[in-house]
């Protein structure tokens, strides 16, 4: 039988499976416990972030950091810039919660917020808030983006879901954000089956993330900021556990998988040395083919979840998508192309028009990247779609 090369392995081993059936055997505590909290310290103290929490998905956790951010009244206004190259999820939240979204047109060598459309948006719009995406594992140039957040003082959310490990001038993308979110969804980086966290450094919207995870009751903060806040509210004491002070939601995760993702990280460092490793082969195949494109940052360290390059054409990018699939190959086009140009946003919006992000709605293949693959796979992946060209 042919080898497939798929776009997501799984990070699921063995050894995984086998911990997680002993301490299943232990009847332990399931739901959300010790160690979702446990989980919680060691992604924080990895990542940089004073604060870290798991929820149930990564598109749960960016629906968190834009709710977070509006019920902590930090807000100037609900303007939100959003990037036309990202994901369903990283920008539905802004719809879904009433924000006025702003669409930013994408950058041509890292494929997230175009630095200078972001600036005249801002100097226009003066948003409330900016939500960036670190495509693919790419960091964004940071500097303009953290230059233009220092001058007009709006908050900053970086998706993450696709970028574990990712550094831009030697710091963890994830940590520069007033919030992050990363998921572990199967064949991610790292995998809890499902899964996400969201991640600050800001104490105030932490206990406001603690309580909108789950319902919007106060149980999971420190023993004494609970009592201050029924003592405020003159809570009766028999009620003081379900009484709700936000609208929340029930996002939380279970202790089964955040077992699992505490035995994920003792992989972090082979997994992202791995996906560099393998990412700058494909960079090194397509920088030196004419007529096709990639991701670059050469201040950053790339730790992508999958590698894309830009077709010279529309109807090429329909051939090597033959071919690769010929060769039992998977591929897909970069995330959903433009949001500009998907369905829920034209529908409400219009289309948006940006060469760069349509370009890559038209143009764009993924390609596998994960830490099973070696680089005689990964030559082998480059060779068939050049010769497909």
């Amino acid at each position: 039988m042919p080898k497939r090369y798929l776009l997501a392995e799984d990070t699921i081993d063995e050894k995984d499976i086998q911990q997680l059936i002993e301490w299943l055997q232990t009847k332990p505590w399931l739901t959300k416990g010790p160690l979702t909290e446990e989980f919680e310290r060691q992604w924080a103290a990895w990542l940089g972030t004073r604060y870290a929490m798991f929820v149930n998905s990564g598109s749960s956790a960016n629906l968190l950091m834009y709710y977070a951010l509006l019920m902590s009244g930090k807000l100037r206004n609900k303007k939100v810039i959003v990037p036309a190259i990202s994901w369903a999820t990283t920008v539905a939240p802004a719809i879904q919660l009433g924000f006025e979204p702003i669409m930013c047109g994408a950058d041509w060598n890292t494929f997230g917020v175009d630095a200078n459309h972001l600036a005249a948006l801002v100097t226009q719009h003066q948003p409330g808030a900016v939500i960036i995406v670190h495509t693919l594992g790419t960091p964004n140039v940071m500097d303009p983006i953290l230059d233009l957040r220092q001058k007009h003082g709006f908050l900053l959310m970086e998706d993450c879901c696709p970028a574990h490990g990712s550094r831009y001038k030697g710091q963890l993308v994830g940590t520069f954000g007033d919030l992050s979110s990363f998921s572990f969804f199967f064949g991610h980086h790292l995998s809890t089956m499902e899964g996400g966290m969201v991640n600050t450094s800001d104490e105030e919207l932490h206990d406001i993330l603690l309580q909108i995870r789950s319902h919007g009751w106060p149980k999971d903060l420190p023993p004494e900021k609970e009592a201050r806040k029924a003592r405020e509210r003159g809570v009766l004491e028999f009620n003081r556990p379900f009484t709700f002070y936000y609208p929340g939601f029930n996002v939380r995760s279970t202790d089964l998988n955040a077992r699992l993702g505490l035995s994920q990280m003792r992989k972090t460092e082979h997994v992202v040395q791995r996906r560099v490793a393998n990412h700058k082969v494909y960079q090194s195949r397509f920088l030196a083919a004419p007529g096709f494109h990639c991701q670059t940052n050469a201040q950053a360290t790339i730790c992508s979840i999958s590698f894309v390059a830009l077709a010279p054409s529309l109807e090429q990018r329909d051939h090597i998508g033959a071919a690769l699939r010929a060769h039992h190959i998977e591929t897909r086009p970069l995330g959903g192309g433009s949001m500009g140009r998907q369905p829920f946003w034209a529908d409400r919006y219009g289309l948006h028009a940006s060469p760069v992000a349509d370009a890559i709605h038209e143009r764009s293949f993924m390609l596998p990247n994960h830490p099973g693959l070696t680089a005689e796979d990964i030559h082998f992946i480059c060779d068939t779609v050049l010769a497909a060209k």
